[in-house]
């Protein structure tokens, strides 16, 4: 980008907070007069709307006095022109290889008198924050979780499916999920740091981090369509979260182009929700048909054809590729399974042990999204679907493998106080001693967080094809629920497993 390139900068500089109609992943703060008009890059190809200018209610949420005018539907065009492809992209598509950004243009005014009365956000910080992700499934489990959370908001499904981009034919990752679905202002939510609205135990998210974690370390760009019936308003809303466009266009701070439309259920037609004016939506809409898979108004909008009443839909597209440039995520191998690519490497054997522990989920969970999704959850709600590739995942209840049960309570103990009794259920799975697979399933609230954690040395065959199953909602996972703080009530616990491990073994021998 030359330096005379202009930056797009959708902040609002008004003391009000942040931009309307952009979502900043941080608080925005005066910078420059409010006259100022955001534009687009020289490149953005961008034509102005000639729609009308809606608003409903009259002045929602808008900054500057509006007229007072009744909704007009906004008519869609049935025909759309062919899909532009961009130019290959400056960015590195090996994750761990595309964290380095450069910022072509300093906002102007970052260091006017006064200052910036906010945090700023380099955009170079959406790579370094996915990094706590090391594993592409523990990605997409986080997006699974946010779909389970919804069953509070009657969801009944969600699907994880591959989507070809329109633009160039590749395959893009796809979540949806039928739940209660977010307004105009739960998106921005969603889509900047540290908000959360889930803070009772009957949720399993609490960061606010997850989704842009997640999306960031599945891939280069996400795009959201969402939608809802909240005080019984239909609304429709669209937020990208582009790393491609953030560093193609050389940003000094993350940007969210976004838009809303309420539904006019009779008509079947959609009404344009102005937060600031018209000019602003363009803008908006013109980054989200330049830089996302749609090239027009009309292919956005019937995204949400397929999404009922209510729900979110998800679309990771520029999906990572690993170190030897092949993309991370699987889709050929296997048509109803997505795999981790390279992972699946069964060695040639005729030993039969070996061959029950390659086929044993234990061994699968690490290359397999089927097998990994089938022991996630301790319980899946009742009527809820896991829904991939087109067929259903069968819930996988690791005690049924299991041999010899034993149901053992431990009550964790810190500063004299006793927590919540738990009980641990242990066997030698199906196949020991003589399949090596041992360890045991610790879940946090339902959700599985350490898979056949190895507690016990079985350097003498000790502990060999003991596996246990428990629900520690004493200690907490980290952020990327792949693994637990290390506290003394973890550390207290994993003593406890090693000696019970031991104990059960002298037991199981004397029973068998």
């Amino acid at each position: 980008m030359s330096s005379g390139a202009e930056v797009i900068e959708l902040s609002s500089d008004d003391d009000e907070g942040p931009a309307p109609g952009t979502t900043a992943l941080a608080r925005c703060a005066p910078s420059s007069p409010p006259d100022v008009k955001p534009h687009l890059p020289a490149d953005a190809d961008v034509k102005p709307l000639l729609l009308p200018l809606p608003l409903h209610p009259p002045g929602y949420g808008a900054l500057v006095p509006v007229k007072t005018e009744d909704p007009v539907p906004v008519p869609v065009a049935t025909a759309s022109p062919p899909p532009r492809a961009l130019p290959p992209p400056r960015l590195c598509r090996q994750f761990w290889k595309s964290g380095d950004y450069v910022v072509a243009c300093r906002n102007p005014d970052a260091n006017a008198p006064g200052g910036r009365n906010r945090l700023r956000i380099n955009p170079k910080f959406l790579h370094s924050n996915a990094t706590s992700h090391k594993w592409a499934f523990g990605a997409i489990a986080e997006l699974l979780d946010n779909a389970i959370d919804e069953v509070n908001n009657g969801a009944t499904y969600v699907r994880i499916n591959k989507f070809t981009n329109p633009r160039d034919g590749n395959p893009s990752l796809l979540v949806q999920d039928d739940g209660g679905g977010m307004d105009p202002e739960a998106l921005r939510r969603c889509m900047s740091f540290g908000f959360s609205d889930k803070q009772s135990d009957a949720f399993i998210g609490q960061y606010g981090n997850g989704f842009k974690t997640s999306t960031m370390r599945l891939g280069a760009d996400v795009i959201v369509f969402t939608q809802n019936q909240n005080n019984w308003t239909p609304t429709r809303s669209i937020g990208l979260l582009s790393y491609t466009f953030l560093m193609e266009t050389g940003c000094d701070d993350v940007l969210v182009p976004t838009v809303d439309y309420q539904y006019d259920l009779t008509t079947a037609s959609y009404i344009q929700m102005l937060r600031h004016d018209q000019k602003l939506f363009s803008s908006n809409l013109g980054i989200l048909l330049k830089w996302s898979p749609f090239a027009s108004e009309a292919e956005l909008l019937k995204q949400f054809d397929d999404m009922g009443e209510h729900g979110t839909k998800i679309i990771v597209f520029n999906l990572w590729f690993n170190d030897d440039g092949d993309m991370e995520l699987d889709f050929n191998s296997d048509e109803k399974d997505i795999l981790i690519t390279g992972a699946h490497k069964k060695l040639k054997t005729n030993k039969a042990e070996k061959i029950a522990k390659q086929n044993y989920v234990s061994s699968r969970l690490r290359y397999s999204l089927r097998a990994y999704a089938s022991i996630l959850y301790l319980h899946v709600p009742d009527n809820f679907r896991i829904i991939l590739r087109g067929c259903d995942v069968e819930p996988h209840n690791i005690v049924n493998d299991l041999m010899y049960r034993e149901c053992v309570l431990y009550k964790p103990q810190i500063a004299g106080l006793t927590e919540s009794s738990v009980i641990t259920t242990i066997g030698f799975v199906k196949g020991a001693p003589d399949i090596d697979v041992q360890g045991f399933n610790v879940y946090h609230k339902n959700r599985l967080i350490s898979p056949f954690w190895k507690v016990a040395n079985n350097s003498y065959g000790k502990g060999r094809g003991v596996v246990g199953i428990l629900e520690a909602n004493f200690i907490k996972p980290t952020h990327d629920k792949q693994d637990f703080e290390k506290s003394v009530l973890y550390q207290r616990l994993e003593i406890r497993l090693k000696e019970m491990t031991y104990e059960y073994c002298g037991f199981a021998t004397l029973v068998r």
